[in-house]
């Protein structure tokens, strides 16, 4: 028997209005079809990877998220929108849960404003994609599936 992966989604402030917040730079997809079309990419994996999601405008809701399922997660893929520059809270959260974490965000945050350079989390994370839209997010997913065969087996 294989044991269960599972890759947490989070996603914090603003993201909820994906796809109307600056499509220009942000793109047209929203988050609902973003996570619907991620949560396809890992049921299709072999074997298959489970998405649990959370987004929120709330940074104690994303710490409570990730202390819930960080025991049970192989994997977390956090876009922290404008956290990434601030939280320690966040950072502290990743670390304390042990798990490998790919920081995404679907603009290049190093071509954007000074203050967007900086992020508090990417010292904690395993990588970072920056500036490929929503397909940053499977290019985290499949990095993870590789690790996952390669691995064979997750925390749970």
């Amino acid at each position: 028997m294989t044991a269960r992966r599972i890759v947490l989604l989070v996603n914090g402030p603003n993201l909820n209005t994906l796809g109307t917040r600056e499509p220009a730079l942000y793109g047209s997809t929203t988050l609902p079809q973003l996570v619907s079309a991620l949560e396809s990419e890992a049921a299709a994996a072999e074997p298959p990877i489970e998405i649990r999601h959370c987004q929120s405008n709330h940074e104690g809701a994303l710490l409570d998220f990730l202390h819930e399922h960080g025991g049970v997660a192989s994997g977390v893929i956090l876009n922290g929108g404008a956290l990434t520059h601030s939280s320690y809270a966040l950072r502290d959260a990743i670390t304390a849960i042990a798990t490998p974490m790919i920081e995404v965000h679907l603009t290049n945050i190093h071509a954007r404003e000074t203050f967007r350079h900086t992020s508090v989390t990417a010292p904690v994370a395993v990588g970072q994609i920056a500036g490929l839209g929503v397909a940053g997010y499977s290019f985290a997913l499949e990095w993870f599936r590789r690790q996952f065969g390669a691995e064979g087996t997750s925390q749970e």
